[in-house]
């Protein structure tokens, strides 16, 4: 059951410090910057990173690099007099150029939990002095969350969901505890089938088939990181479980599922949905 969060973040809202010149805003995080368009702030937008894809206006925006390769060049350029970038960006080296710039560069946090995305949405809503759009979007968030719970507490056999991030060279590098990738599985009403496990972690064929899987959960991409639904069954172990057999496999665009912004119960409740679907997978054969 999801609880309740709405009132602690109205509370930090209420005591966040806003900046005081933001007109001319760098945006650094896919799901940070789904947050700015949500809030009504866009306009103060001047660049993102590479991460922001979402929604399509933002592809529009000059982009400075990806989030943990910055480079000083490139967010100078662009004149910017904040930088909102989520805490796992940099690297140290420009953050500090930025600060000896006297640009602010705020860090929001990068947790993946529901609280941290009401977290992100008060941060931000209070560092462009917008806590009024902040208070209404977090507000509408918990009402999702709120619904994603009542359909999710409806689940009496979860299933076992094996997130693939890379299979490159057949090599495949799944996610195990404490990352974005089992949040979002638990609240799509799933367990994580490699829970046993810290972090992402390449896998042996012997690990694949012993956590015999009912689903598997892919980023929807091309690439050498990318295997189809031919090649899942084709793979000595994938090809072997319970997932490939049933035809389970389930792609998803990667900034929506693991954006943790304001899509977030939007992105569980697909997720759900395709895990949990009301008309039977295709059996092959």
């Amino acid at each position: 059951m999801i609880r309740s969060l709405l009132a602690p973040f109205l509370l930090a809202a209420a005591v966040a410090t806003p900046v005081a010149a933001q007109d001319r805003v760098v945006v650094v995080g896919g799901g940070l910057a789904e947050i700015v368009y949500a809030l009504g702030q866009e306009d103060r937008l001047v660049g993102r990173d590479t991460t922001a894809s979402f929604p399509p206006a933002v592809n529009d925006l000059p982009d400075v690099g990806y989030m943990r390769a910055l480079s000083p060049e490139g967010l100078l350029r662009l004149d910017p007099d904040l930088i909102i970038a989520s805490e796992g960006s940099g690297p140290p080296e420009t953050i500090a150029i930025m600060q000896n710039a006297k640009i602010p560069f705020v860090q929001v946090t990068e947790e993946t939990s529901v609280a941290s995305v009401m977290e992100r949405v008060s941060t931000i809503a209070q560092t462009l002095d917008a806590a009024d759009a902040g208070r209404a979007l977090v507000a509408r968030l918990q009402a999702q969350f709120d619904d994603l719970s009542q359909v999710t507490a409806q689940v009496s056999a979860p299933r076992r969901v094996m997130f693939i991030l890379s299979a490159q060279d057949g090599r495949i590098n799944t996610a195990g505890a404490g990352t974005g990738a089992e949040a979002m599985i638990e609240l799509a009403g799933a367990v994580n089938a490699f829970d046993d496990i810290e972090g992402y972690r390449l896998l042996t064929d012997e690990a694949i088939a012993a956590a015999a899987p009912d689903v598997i959960l892919m980023m929807d991409r091309d690439g050498a990181h990318a295997l189809s639904d031919d090649g899942i069954r084709a793979h000595p172990a994938l090809g072997l479980t319970p997932a490939a057999q049933s035809g389970r496999i389930v792609r998803m665009d990667g900034i929506f599922l693991l954006g943790f912004g304001p899509r977030t119960a939007e992105a569980a409740r697909a997720l759900h949905d395709a895990v949990y679907p009301t008309t039977p997978p295709r059996q092959e054969g």
